[in-house]
């Protein structure tokens, strides 16, 4: 018996196709091409409607195990509110409450509303990503990503995903590598996607 075949998706350059990345994306690989591999940042085009992490995966023959989820959570402090991302594999969940909350010294912390994260960052739901996120925000990557050889993340946008090492994105400004962030799921935690 066959096994399931899956869609081809094929990588090319991200640096090369800003049209398959949000404004803010490309953007942020041009700006910091002297920090990040460039020649090992790739980017593929996808179904849109597939954009979300189980689907993707199950399509495009992809690992939940090198997929990584960015939630963006928002924290109350002192009366101020503030943004942050929460970058863990997709077979993981982030300790929002927990880690990340003592983390970034927040009294509250929650996922942000959607339509909120989307302005703020100028990407497109299911496909937030951390390249070209708010100069000023956080972003708190979990070990298991950074250590990665390569990783999918969004690009931005729904109709494409991008292919990069683990350790690029714990160059990225604002980047913190946080052991523990990931926690395997199983508590009371919320499912988490791209957002």
């Amino acid at each position: 018996m066959l096994g399931a075949m899956t869609t081809t998706v094929v990588l090319q350059p991200a640096a090369d196709h800003p049209e398959l990345l949000a404004a803010p994306t490309a953007k942020a690989l041009a700006e910091h091409a002297a920090e990040l591999p460039l020649d090992r940042i790739r980017v593929g085009a996808i179904d849109p409607a597939l954009a979300d992490t189980a689907a993707f995966c199950a399509e495009y023959g992809v690992g939940l195990d090198v997929s990584a989820n960015c939630v963006i959570v928002a924290t109350k402090r002192a009366g101020q509110t503030g943004f942050a991302a929460c970058l863990v594999l997709a077979t993981t969940r982030a300790d929002i409450n927990g880690l990340a909350r003592r983390h970034l010294g927040a009294r509250k912390i929650s996922f942000a509303p959607m339509d909120e994260a989307v302005a703020l960052t100028g990407m497109q739901y299911g496909g937030i990503t951390p390249v070209g996120l708010p100069a000023d925000w956080p972003i708190l990557v979990d070990e298991a990503v950074a250590a990665a050889s390569e990783v999918v993340v969004g690009s931005g946008i729904r109709g494409s995903k991008l292919w990069l090492p683990g350790s690029a994105l714990a160059l990225l400004p604002g980047a913190v590598v946080l052991p523990g962030l990931g926690t395997v799921p199983g508590g009371a935690m919320e499912s988490q996607d791209q957002r």
